[in-house]
């Protein structure tokens, strides 16, 4: 018996060629591409939709949608495990893709489908599921690297594209243009992706049970304190990407309606910073990793990122944000080299639940930082006045100019990943066994009972610490 989302992909060809990370690149790159070209159109539209506490209303649309990812995270891996990668690679692309069109139709809806569309907005925990399933341990950590490094590529072109066809020709064919590629992801993984899950890894039927320990989100948060390493892991990821997920919620918006940032700057902001993300990701962190080692490039790149955001708390001149970029770029190195030492001080059968765990407190950062960040702008009375929406611009709101901190927010994060370096300091460089306590043993249950090959675990119990899909 097959799943009803397989009985439609078996109307359509199995695939062309065999599973490879290529197929997992093209999906990833046209689905933030598609998202990349909204850019401006977005920020003018959230601005127009609510005029009254633009920072706040942002926060609560990106916060409701992270949450909703960390709660349907773990059982959408579980249910891949199941019915295969394929089907709920359509599922996620689709459901993150239908809020695009409704942008000109109703933007009311646009960012209540947002919200709503968290639940299946987890593309990249199934990518990187599938691309475990046809990696080689040795090799996963290059794949990752690329998987990561076609997501920011993708945002290095499209925003200024997007911007430079909203002024020439005007958001509406900006929209269309974005939901045909949205249709073009779809319709390549109907005809082109194989399935990377075989048959035989599979339970014998698509009704297995999936246990409530898999669908439960916070079973992994619970498993936190059981081992000392892995509790100051989780720690540190949680007070240095609860302001990254903050930041990626409302930076642009700031840029654009605050430091007075034009469409085509914002665009060219995120490519230049996108470019420079791209080579420390590749050719800085490999440097650094074989010269000072995995802790200290942690600690590195927790310096960078304290350095950036007390800059973007600081700063009010539109150069002090260049400068902030640059830094910026240098701090993606944070959580690749997080993985690596996870992946190298875990046992390859429990690595999916030291894992898991990281990505849980992951999922909880994208729901809380939007929110928090939202809040904090709204605390301080950083509202936005003068408004232009021809996209040229405005001028810098004067509550904000006469302010001894223009980007609170910022400045909170920055305070926020001090505590994480600190708390990182303490990180064992090697743990040995230390972190492969007997109480991380898988549970024998529904879609785990098949034997499953290290390159066969969950979605969720895959993904490293790389870039979130937020857009």
């Amino acid at each position: 018996m097959t799943g009803p989302t397989n009985l439609v992909l078996s109307m359509f060809p199995q695939g062309i060629g065999e599973p490879s990370v290529y197929h997992a690149v093209v999906v990833i790159f046209l689905e933030f591409f598609a998202w990349g070209l909204l850019t401006t159109p977005m920020l003018t539209v959230l601005h127009q939709t609510f005029p009254q506490h633009t920072f706040l209303m942002n926060g609560l649309i990106h916060g409701v949608k992270g949450l909703l990812s960390f709660l349907s995270a773990p059982l959408i891996g579980a249910l891949s495990d199941v019915w295969g990668r394929k089907s709920f690679l359509l599922l996620t692309v689709f459901f993150t893709c239908a809020p695009i069109p409704l942008m000109k139709i109703s933007p009311w809806w646009y960012f209540a489908v947002i919200s709503m569309s968290g639940v299946f907005a987890v593309t990249f925990s199934v990518i990187f599921a599938y691309v475990a399933d046809i990696t080689q341990e040795h090799e996963r950590s290059t794949a990752y690297g690329l998987v990561s490094a076609t997501f920011a590529a993708s945002l290095v072109t499209s925003p200024a594209i997007g911007a430079y066809l909203s002024v020439a020709y005007g958001d509406t064919l900006v929209v269309i243009l974005a939901t045909a590629i949205a249709l073009l992801d779809i319709c390549f993984i109907l005809v082109a992706v194989p399935e990377s899950l075989p048959e035989k890894m599979r339970p014998a039927s698509w009704g297995a049970p999936i246990s409530w320990e898999q669908a439960d989100p916070f079973a992994s948060l619970r498993k936190v304190g059981q081992d000392s390493t892995v509790l100051l892991i989780c720690i540190t990821v949680f007070l240095s990407y609860l302001p990254e997920a903050g930041q990626y919620s409302s930076f642009f918006l700031y840029l654009k309606q605050v430091i007075g940032f034009t469409s085509e700057t914002v665009a060219a902001f995120i490519a230049v910073v996108g470019i420079l993300s791209i080579l420390a990701q590749t050719v800085v962190l490999g440097i650094l990793m074989r010269s000072i080692g995995n802790k200290n490039t942690i600690l590195l790149g927790l310096g960078f990122q304290i350095l950036q955001l007390a800059w973007y708390g600081f700063g009010s001149q539109p150069w002090m944000m260049w400068a902030a970029g640059a830094v910026a770029a240098m701090s993606s190195i944070t959580f690749p080299a997080i993985s690596a030492i996870v992946s190298r001080n875990a046992d390859p059968d429990q690595q999916g639940v030291v894992q898991g765990m990281i990505t849980g407190i992951r999922g909880l950062c994208n729901g809380l930082g939007p929110a928090l960040y939202g809040f904090v702008f709204y605390l301080f009375h950083v509202e936005l006045t003068d408004t232009d929406s021809s996209g040229k611009g405005v001028s810098m709101n004067e509550n904000v100019r006469n302010a001894i901190i223009p980007g609170p927010p910022f400045l909170f994060g920055a305070c926020s990943v001090l505590l994480s370096l600190l708390v990182a300091l303490f990180i064992p460089e090697h743990t040995g066994p230390g972190m492969r306590p007997g109480a991380y043993k898988k549970h024998s249950n529904g879609a785990q009972s098949h034997s499953h090959s290290p390159q066969g675990s969950g979605a969720e119990g895959k993904e490293p610490l790389l870039e979130d899909s937020s857009v």
